[in-house]
Parts: structure tokens; C-alpha cells; sequence
């Protein structure tokens, strides 16, 4: 079946999964979200990929949820008879959502995202999944829930502040005021800014194809090992690479 919200293709062992709605500055609706998760099971499945990388078509990255998308899920909501089936119905959803997008962060390749334009709200949220993240220097990035008047709750709480210094996320989500890919940059939000889109372009395929070149067994247990230790010990991260890597040599051996 086609994509009808990207457009995503493999090329050369480095899987392309574009955010395609341009004329609405790909904001995201319910559709993105199945299609996101679609995306990238299929990159994990398939075995020529070595590594993803994430971008936006037009002028931007994405404007974040898509307002009409907003309305309808509160209408939804609204529409649940009762008040307590009204609260499991949304966890429900939001479970979901976040899933859609944790889908990204347990996908067994690196995910780079290349963000130009705008990066709103949701889209923050899902570049926030990605192993690393580059940026036009004018790129537009906020935690724009707050404005909505709603606590974020697709990941840009639980996983910017092991980005970013703690300080600096809580102002962030707090305000959700507009920062530019420089500051992005300074805060270690991104791991480097370029001038332009193309220049942009340019170094993040060249990144994507160094890391299709090694070994891809061992980059993925490197995702595995840093996803692992971000929410485990020291000592329980040294205990998993030292079975993993066990195991390995061990069939190696069969």
C-alpha cells in the first residue's frame, strides 16, 4: 500500500522516510502518526537498511499536530458517555501516540533527522526519538504545548532533558518559546548547524553512509547498549554488553 502523508524509499542501504505535506508545513495528523510507525517497522524489517534518515519536504520540517487533527481527537473524547471511560479512552490514545513514535527510538538502525523550518510540539517530540539530530542554523524549534494549553505527552518531557541540560528543558517546556538551530546547537539539541538546507543535506547523507559502511551488527548493538544504559545503571549497562557480547561470540562459534 502507498504512503499517502510520506514518501519513503531505501537507497544504497540508507532508508528515507520524508514528512510529505508541504502545503500544510507537514503538521501532523492521525494518519502521520500510523503511517510514521508503518514507516519505520518496515525499516527495521528490512535488512538492507544500515541507517534512516528523517526530514521534512518544502519549507519545513513540521508545524507539529495539526490543529483540525486537535479538534477532532477532543471531540472524541467528548463524545465518551461516561467521565472515568472518558479518561482511559484518551490514555488510551495517548498511549498509542507516544508508541507511533517509539517505534522510531526501537528501530534497530541509527535514525538521523534533518530539520529545517519550523520543528513545533509533536515534531520536537520526534526528533527527540532520533540517535542524532542536524539542523539548518535558522531552523525553528519549540515545545509548543504549552501554548495549546496541554502538558506534552508524546516524549519531549521524558527524553529532552537527557539531551539538553535539565535547566534549560524545563524553560524550554515551560515558555515554549521559539529557539533558532544555533541555539539548538549550544544546548547539544543538535549535533551541528549548516547555513543552508543543501549544505545540511549534504553532510547528514555523508554521516548516513559512514555508518552504512560499518559493521551492522555491532551498530546495533550500540544503539541497543546507549538506549539500554540511558535508562538503566552504569553497572546494568556493563552487565548487558558484556552478555551481548557473550552470546554473540558464543554463535559465532556454532
Amino acid at each position: 500500500a502507498k504512503y499517502e502523508v510520506l514518501k519513503v524509499y531505501v537507497e544504497d542501504g540508507i532508508g528515507r522516510v520524508v514528512l510529505n505535506r508541504p502545503a500544510k508545513a507537514n503538521a501532523m495528523n492521525t494518519l502521520t502518526w500510523r503511517e510514521i510507525r508503518r514507516a519505520f517497522t518496515e525499516m527495521d524489517q528490512n535488512p538492507s537498511v544500515r541507517c534512516v534518515i528523517l526530514e521534512g519536504e518544502g519549507r519545513n520540517f513540521s508545524a507539529g499536530i495539526d490543529l483540525g487533527a486537535f479538534a477532532d481527537f477532543l471531540k472524541k473524547i467528548q463524545n465518551v458517555p461516561k467521565e472515568e471511560e472518558q479518561y482511559e479512552f484518551t490514555r488510551r490514545m495517548i498511549l498509542q501516540f507516544q508508541d507511533d513514535f517509539s517505534v522510531v527510538e526501537r528501530c534497530r538502525v541509527p535514525i538521523i533527522a534533518a530539520i529545517h523550518g519550523a520543528c513545533f510540539g509533536a515534531a520536537l517530540d520526534l526528533i527527540t526519538c532520533c540517535c542524532m539530530r542536524f539542523a539548518t542554523k535558522d531552523a525553528r524549534f519549540s515545545v509548543k504545548e504549552i501554548d495549546l494549553g496541554i502538558t506534552a505527552d508524546l516524549g519531549s518531557l521524558q527524553r529532552l532533558p537527557r539531551i539538553v541540560p535539565d535547566g534549560a528543558a524545563r524553560e524550554l517546556a515551560y515558555t515554549g518559546r521559539v529557539f533558532n538551530g544555533e541555539e539548538a546547537y549550544r544546548l547539544g539539541l543538535v549535533n551541528n548547524v549548516f547555513d543552508t538546507r543543501d549544505e545540511l543535506m549534504k553532510r547528514v547523507l555523508s554521516v548516513a553512509k559512514k555508518i552504512a559502511s560499518k559493521e551492522p551488527l555491532a551498530i546495533r548493538g550500540i544503539k541497543e547498549m546507549v538506549v539500554y544504559t540511558r535508562d538503566h545503571s552504569i553497572a546494568d549497562g556493563l552487565n548487558f554488553i558484556a552478555t551481548w557480547n557473550g552470546m554473540l561470540a558464543a554463535r559465532s562459534r556454532m
